[in-house]
């Protein structure tokens, strides 16, 4: 029996093609990429306007496009979300009239589909009633109602787009104009009057407040938006109450103290009240007779009270009556004030200066703060708050000026009395110096130099001074510098080089940064005044013993020194040269000595003399001679004197040899 291959060749032939396409069709369902299942669907019913439905994700790594289908008239009809109403890749889509009805119970299912398949999202169900969103009302007047204190009449108009049969809830909210915090008022409205109105009570007196409102259907979860702002301003009444405070100032000679009292408004009186006077009256303690009263348009007086305790009363006034009574007891001059605060600490945050104190005595819990800028000049302001049930104070830095020092007083109080106050200074924002300090260089020696500056005006600091840095600089030399604290304002300079000119500044630094003075120059000294006291007292020393010496010899050779100080003179007519020429020359020399005083002058001319030719030889013969009788030691010393002598001799023989 014969059998032909060709049937088996082709039963392998489709098996290859179809495992082949069984392969593709596997790889193709492994790279398909459904798009993600809608979840999160909310819907809306913006009444008579528009069913609108959202879901997520909102955006798909493919191109998608969704179908949302509706059922409606409690579940008899069903629909599709129109494609004109759905945007391709937008996770929205709206019904619109007149296929909305209401009241209703809709059921929504959305189905997102792509190029790789389609996947349906749960079936959500809705009530319209319970998700109904309706336009804001229309506030037309926020006014106050004549004779009814604090209090505002709000009157609106309902909104048009509202079911007629339906109950609105409202919440209307509120604030001060200076205020950024809102509060808020719920309350319902069955009646469905166009005009509504609503009194808003319990607020402050003569004040501005902003007003804004809101509705819904009772049994709607989607408030409508918040409506226009109005403005409305309370009524208003008698002033709310004061602040009073004071400063007080050391006695004058005669004894009065100045008082200087300042007040204010107090915490929580109205914005806009405004006080027409102020009546001050005040007393010694326990002499009412002797009240004395002021009227005064300020908020402040001066008062000059004596030594003793007075009591002060201030009331402020308008046209509907009177505040409270302010009252301040100020101590007698010898009073010592009780002390309680043990510490305090001032800090910043992001936006406050926040000041924080210690109480040894747990019975005070009133507080009175004080601030002022700390000028070189006298304070002309001064502010103060009052602090109750706490120990720390805050404050905006925006109320503070930046690199402005500020000293800050925590007093406590303690029923009337006032005790003894901690102050500490602070700054909202610290600089860099406006100048630096003025420097100078004193005390200037060989190797040593002091160094003096002047404290930075309190205005130009613009922070706390944490330091002084001394830079110094020899001449094409190497600079060096040196710190020391705040409170030091000079330092000694030592182990410069002598005789070398310098150049030295000194900066101040705050935590911001530092300012540098203004360069100066100085010169080192080449010798110092200790080196000149030594060399002075080396040589008058040295002339001092060499005197004490000197009379020492004296006493024990008067002869010596005599010969020494004042040595002899020879006369020439008791001079051996006289034997040279007889006694006729030595009659010459005696009878000039009573010549007629008319020629002397004469005689003091010198004349033209021809000496013998062996007159040098006698005189070299005679001097040997007169030498050799010279043996002593006294006219051994004089012999150079003696030379002198007869050489001047020989002049003075010369003189009346010319007369013959």
């Amino acid at each position: 029996r014969k059998f032909s291959p060709q049937p088996s060749c082709i039963n392998l032939e489709t098996m290859w093609t179809r495992a082949l396409w069984m392969l593709l069709l596997l790889c193709k369902f492994s790279l398909a990429v459904l798009p993600a299942k809608p979840e999160n669907i909310s819907c809306v019913f913006y009444y008579e306007e528009n069913f609108t439905c959202t879901w997520s994700p909102e955006k798909e790594a493919s191109y998608t496009w969704y179908k949302v289908k509706r059922t409606y008239s409690y579940g008899y009809k069903s629909d599709i979300c129109p494609t004109d109403n759905s945007t391709r890749g937008n996770a929205s889509c709206s019904f619109l009239p007149p296929t909305i009805t209401n009241p209703d119970n809709y059921t929504i299912q959305v189905e997102a589909q792509n190029a790789d398949g389609i996947i349906k999202s749960d079936i959500t169900h809705w009530n319209l009633d319970a998700i109904m969103k309706i336009e804001p009302p229309e506030i037309f007047s926020a006014k106050s109602v004549l004779g009814i204190k604090r209090m505002l009449q709000i009157k609106w108009k309902r909104p048009v787009l509202a079911p007629l049969s339906s109950t609105l809830k409202y919440t209307l909210r509120f604030r001060t104009v200076n205020s950024a915090h809102w509060m808020e008022v719920n309350f319902t409205k069955e009646d469905i009057d166009r005009d509504e109105t609503y009194n808003l009570t319990g607020l402050q007196a003569f004040t501005e407040y902003v007003v804004a409102l809101r509705c819904a259907p009772a049994e709607s979860m989607f408030w409508s938006g918040w409506s226009q702002e109005k403005v409305g301003t309370t009524e208003e009444e008698a002033p709310y109450g004061l602040d009073l405070w004071r400063v007080l100032r050391p006695a004058k000679f005669d004894g009065r103290r100045p008082v200087q009292l300042m007040w204010k408004k107090a915490s929580g009186a109205p914005v806009l009240e405004k006080a027409l006077g102020y009546n001050i009256w005040y007393f010694p303690e326990n002499y009412t007779n002797l009240t004395e009263t002021v009227n005064t348009t300020n908020q402040t007086h001066e008062l000059y009270l004596g030594g003793k305790t007075h009591w002060v009363y201030v009331i402020s006034y308008n046209s509907l009556g009177e505040s409270p009574v302010a009252t301040l007891r100020i101590p007698a001059i010898d009073e010592k004030p009780f002390q309680c605060i043990e510490a305090m600490q001032a800090c910043l945050t992001q936006d406050q200066l926040v000041v924080e104190w210690q109480s040894s005595v747990p019975e005070v819990d009133t507080w009175m703060v004080e601030w002022f800028p700390d000028l070189d000049s006298k304070p002309s302001t001064f502010s103060w708050e009052s602090v109750s049930q706490a120990r720390n104070w805050t404050i905006q830095k925006d109320e503070l000026k930046p690199f402005w020092c500020y000293n800050i007083s925590v007093y406590p109080v303690l029923g009337d009395r006032v005790g003894q106050p901690y102050s500490i200074q602070a700054y909202v924002r610290e600089g860099i110096p406006s100048v630096g300090p003025v420097t100078e260089a004193d005390n200037i020696g060989v190797k040593t130099v002091t160094i003096t500056w002047k404290e930075i005006p309190k205005s130009q600091r613009n922070g706390f001074i944490r330091n002084y840095t001394i830079f110094y600089q020899a001449e094409d030399g190497k600079e060096f510098s040196k710190t020391v604290n705040s409170n030091i304002l000079q330092y000694g300079l030592e182990s410069l080089t002598r005789k070398t000119s310098y150049t030295l500044q000194v900066m101040a630094s705050t935590s911001a940064g530092g300012k540098n003075s203004t360069k100066i120059n100085f010169k080192t000294l080449s010798i110092s005044i200790l080196e000149i006291f030594f060399i002075t007292s080396l040589v008058g020393g040295g002339l001092l013993i060499l005197i004490m010496l000197t009379v020492v010899y004296g006493l024990k050779k008067p002869n010596k020194l005599k010969h020494l100080c004042w040595p002899d003179v020879p006369n020439p007519a008791e001079s051996s040269i006289a034997t040279w020429h007889g006694d006729d020359f030595k009659d010459k020399l005696n009878l000039k000595e009573f010549d007629d005083p008319m020629n002397m002058e004469g005689d003091r001319v010198l004349k033209p003399y021809s000496a013998p030719s062996d007159f040098i030889d006698k005189l070299v013969v005679n001097f040997e001679n007169f030498l050799e009788e010279v043996s002593t030691e006294e006219l051994g010393k004089g012999q150079e004197n003696i030379l002198k002598e007869e050489k001047n001799e020989s002049g003075i023989l010369s003189c009346p040899t010319s007369l013959y």
